[in-house]
């Protein structure tokens, strides 16, 4: 008995400290601080209440309702205000709407202005208040008394408020009103049905679908469901507020509700979401959420969460970094939402609904995800995702390719399939080309293919949406030839970015053509590897920069490296001339080694004292003018070059000191100062950058490599590698901290490496890379 007794005790010891590990044990998600770079931050950015690559992305707003005048500024929540207007359930690029918003006492159906939040339904906040993480937020609105959360499942928003006691508690449906990037309300609608779902749509003309598909439009549709009946309810609009009204349409239109409230009551929303129509809206919520509460879709939404951060794990004694790795994780897995419904349901270019062909179950075969440009993508998400999510990837691409079925042209970046390039290229042909390098091929070849190859070479009937509308002058003369007073525009003629489209289209054509050689199209490889080398038309020996050329062949006069915008996007010489990335060993060689390393090495040093980049000035575009700018794309790919130049020590120093100081952990300074992180770039950058793996080539080779640096941490293990997802590839790091980040010695699988790459097969097959590092610099591959 006693024995039965000990053993009892024992086992009881053991699930009570089992109990208390994992209470005690911190999630991944918990270092994840969506909070950080919040200020100047773009629309998509702040969504805590989400999945990963979800439709319904949750998150409070500050000034959402200004909207935004070219389409591109920051708005949304910014980390420096203090009244919080309402809470959107969808945040995309060029995508938002379908705000929720509590109140206690006069019913008020405008937010008002962040001067005077008195005017209208918005609320102050204390930070104090505030809670979020990957999934779930939470916030006290303190003129209310009200605690909101919110929370999702892919694509049903969940919205729950805990009122004090009242008569007069509200929520209202903010629908027909600009948010963010969303545009201007061309139609809404909203009904309160017989059953008291509340139901409708907004839809809307983004600025960059005016730009780039004029006369197209984006639509957003809802159903939602509250687990209490409102005591009374109405409509209003801009101009009145209807009682016992229970359908209202046009711009401004919204509902309220207003309930009688027990002290702490909790009323929850539940918001089915669509691109497509109500009907699917109400389909996917009753799909996705009909057995959920609150409690339950949060407790799935974390456990999936952790599911994908997990995807790789990091281990070291430095807490910050752990921060700034899985919150930059989750931007990468958070941005590029998913498009589609339950159903396969799509919203088409031409405004009609599509439909995903849909596997021997009746599930769709593939998902389709709106996305913004993939401009400076494969030097951080594209590498993220064939390493870690090449299922979504694959989504990605096939996503892509029904756009290109529809319209006949692939589009860069995409809202609800209209187009929104954004910066005038295209390098969906490239990320295509990668994927299927990089072993992701269940996808339509094929036709992934023809549209990889038409998006190089073809200008014939070539629509603005596509971008490269300078590709012919590029594929007969090799190179785009400089045109002056062009508004940042681009025609057939040539483009006021002509230097670094030049760039931008030799090394898309270097990926195509890697394409076509593993298809065995030898024609088409030896056409596309010679405009491969369009670089070259722009050297300028003299200078010794890339520098724009006039149609005639003459470089342009009064040249200003440090200039942007005069034949460079976004970006000057001093960044562009390293733009070479399928070819850095014949870069080098035209510099000369010496003055390669040396420009590159004073380029940091300088920058450094910049916080490689804008400095502390909170402005999307402070760094354009300067050496180099980490905020923005055309530039980070260069820290990792000296591995191609004989000085792979310079690569390991920068890479770490980038790490270090441009990214931080603050609401201010996160991604840079106020830097454009792109739905998940800078934070894939990092993620990438840390754990010491990266490719300037954009795993766009046949048979794609990483080059290797030494990471920050101590421990990465990359999981659910190989066809059937159960290999893993752990990396150790001996003797690793902030001083020691110089790589003494690196074996795979035991064997020495003579080079700094690793071919992403091997990775994919799984096995060890073990690391040495030290404070002195090692010359060891140096050449």
């Amino acid at each position: 008995m006693k024995k039965i007794l000990s053993l009892l005790f024992v086992a009881i010891s053991c699930v009570s400290h089992t109990a208390y590990s994992q209470k005690d044990k911190k999630r991944l998600s918990d270092y994840v601080n969506p909070n950080i770079g919040t200020a100047h931050s773009r629309w998509f950015f702040y969504t805590p209440g989400a999945m990963p690559f979800g439709l319904a992305k949750l998150g409070p707003s500050t000034n959402a309702h200004i909207g935004n005048v070219q389409g591109w500024e920051a708005t949304g929540y910014d980390d420096r205000d203090t009244s919080i207007e309402g809470f959107a359930c969808l945040h995309e690029f060029q995508v938002g709407g379908i705000v929720l918003a509590p109140s206690v006492g006069k019913l008020q159906t405008i937010p008002g202005s962040l001067d005077k939040p008195d005017e209208g339904y918005r609320s102050r906040f204390d930070r104090k208040d505030e809670y979020a993480t990957a999934g779930y937020y939470s916030v006290l609105l303190k003129d209310y008394n009200v605690k909101a959360e919110l929370t999702a499942t892919k694509r049903v928003g969940f919205q729950r408020y805990t009122f004090p006691k009242s008569s007069q508690s509200n929520i209202i449906f903010d629908i027909g009103n600009r948010q963010g990037e969303s545009g201007a309300v061309k139609e809404s609608k909203v009904t309160i049905t017989e059953d008291g779902r509340i139901e409708g749509y907004v839809i809307t003309t983004p600025e960059y679908v005016k730009k780039y598909q004029a006369g197209a439009d984006v639509a957003m549709y809802f159903s939602a469901v509250l687990d209490k009946k409102p005591a009374s309810f109405g409509t209003f609009n801009k101009k009145e507020t209807l009682a016992n009204a229970k359908e209202i349409s046009g711009e401004g239109a919204g509902v309220y509700l207003t309930f009688d409230t027990k002290e702490n009551e909790m009323i929850t929303v539940k918001i089915g979401l669509s691109y497509t129509s109500v009907a699917n809206a109400r389909l996917n919520l009753e799909t996705e959420a009909k057995k959920l509460n609150f409690d339950s879709a949060k407790k799935e939404s974390q456990k999936v969460w952790n599911d994908y951060l997990g995807r790789i794990t990091v281990e070291g004694k430095n807490e910050t970094d752990k921060i700034k790795f899985y919150t930059g994780l989750y931007h990468a897995v958070l941005g590029r939402g998913l498009g589609s419904d339950v159903n396969g349901a799509y919203p088409m270019n031409n405004g009609k609904v599509g439909q995903i062909p849909l596997d021997a179950k009746g599930k769709p075969q593939h998902n389709y995800y709106n996305t913004d440009a993939i401009w400076g993508g494969f030097w951080n998400l594209t590498q993220l995702w064939a390493l870690a999510y090449p299922e979504y990837y694959a989504d990605w691409v096939q996503g892509q390719i029904l756009v290109y079925k529809d319209a006949g042209w692939l589009g860069d970046g995409i809202a609800n399939s209209k187009y929104v390039s954004g910066v005038g290229t295209n390098f969906t042909g490239l990320a295509i080309a990668s994927a299927y390098n990089s072993g992701i091929r269940n996808f339509d070849v094929e036709k992934g293919y023809e549209a990889a190859l038409k998006n190089e070479l073809e200008w014939r009937d070539r629509i603005e949406g596509a971008g490269k509308m300078d590709v012919k002058q590029f594929v007969e003369l090799g190179y785009s030839p400089f045109v002056d007073n062009m508004d940042y525009n681009t025609n057939t003629n040539g483009s006021g970015f002509s230097a670094s489209h030049t760039l931008e289209y030799s090394y898309s054509a270097y990926a195509v053509a890697q394409f076509a050689k593993a298809l065995g199209k030898t024609s088409d490889y030896e056409k596309l590897i010679k405009l491969a080398d369009g670089w070259k038309l722009l050297y300028d020996k003299e200078t010794a920069f890339i520098r724009p050329k006039y149609a005639n062949g003459e470089f342009i006069k009064n040249f200003n490296p440090s200039e942007p915008w005069r034949g460079f996007q976004e970006g000057n010489a001093w960044q562009y001339t390293f733009y070479v990335p399928h070819n850095v060993p014949e870069l080098v060689a035209t510099l000369g080694k010496d003055t390669f390393n040396n420009r590159l090495d004073d380029i940091f040093t300088k920058s450094q004292q910049n916080v490689f980049g804008g400095g502390k000035t909170i402005d999307a575009f402070a760094g354009l003018s300067g050496f180099y700018n980490h905020g923005n794309q055309p530039n980070l790919h260069i820290s990792w070059l000296f591995n191609f130049s004989g000085k792979p020590y310079l690569t390991q120093k920068w890479v770490h000191a980038i790490c270090d100081e441009f990214y931080g952990t603050e609401g201010i300074h996160g991604y840079g100062y106020g830097q454009d992180e792109d739905q998940g770039q800078l934070g894939a950058w990092y993620v990438m950058a840390s754990i010491g793996l990266f490719d300037v080539k954009g795993l766009t080779d046949i048979n794609p490599s990483f080059q290797i640096s030494s990471p920050l941490f101590d421990k990465i293990t990359i999981k659910k590698l190989g066809k059937d997802r159960n290999k893993s590839f752990v990396i150790d790091v001996k003797n690793n901290s902030k001083t020691n980040i110089y790589l003494q010695d690196a074996k795979l699988n035991d064997s020495s490496l003579n080079q700094l790459s690793i071919d992403l097969d091997v990775i994919k097959k799984g096995g060890s890379l073990k690391m040495t590092v030290d404070a002195a610099a090692s010359e060891k591959w140096s050449n």
